[in-house]
């Protein structure tokens, strides 16, 4: 029947999707990520406008650049956002500095240079959706993407 095909479609569909591999997340295994993500920290914020680093933002990195010694094979992926407020191109820009921060901080704490790529999201992808103080605070980040 139509009913059995479609359900042994989507049994196929979600073993195909599982495969390949397998626990990981662009080419890291989840364990890492979470590793990093929960005991490390993946992302730092940043004043109304600004792209220094604050003191938060510099533990937060030290810590970063001490996990990524421990694991010479990943590189990383310094993504920088912007709140909702301002032009795009601003926000790009700033984004972009805010990002070579977070990059330059790692590579002064012993992470080569060739380990880490910067990109910048500017307004594009919030972190939390809101027009309020804590949401623009929680958008204004650097956040390192480990990768292969």
């Amino acid at each position: 029947s139509i009913k059995k095909l479609a359900v042994a479609f989507c049994a196929v569909a979600l073993l195909a999707g599982c495969s390949g591999k397998k626990g990981m997340m662009n080419g890291v295994d989840h364990a890492l990520v979470r590793d990093f993500e929960n005991n490390v920290g993946d992302r730092v914020h940043f004043e109304f406008n600004r792209s220094d680093i604050t003191k938060a933002a510099h533990t937060v990195l030290e810590r970063q650049a001490q996990w990524l010694k421990a694991h010479p094979s990943i590189r990383v992926s310094v993504q920088g956002h912007c709140d909702e407020r301002g032009t795009r191109e601003y926000n790009l820009a700033l984004g972009e500095r805010r990002a070579n921060a977070a990059k330059k901080h790692l590579e002064s704490h012993g992470i080569h240079a060739d380990r880490l790529e910067t990109v910048s999201y500017g307004k594009e992808r919030p972190a939390v959706l809101g027009t309020d103080e804590a949401a623009y605070a929680a958008n204004r980040r650097a956040v390192s993407v480990l990768q292969q």
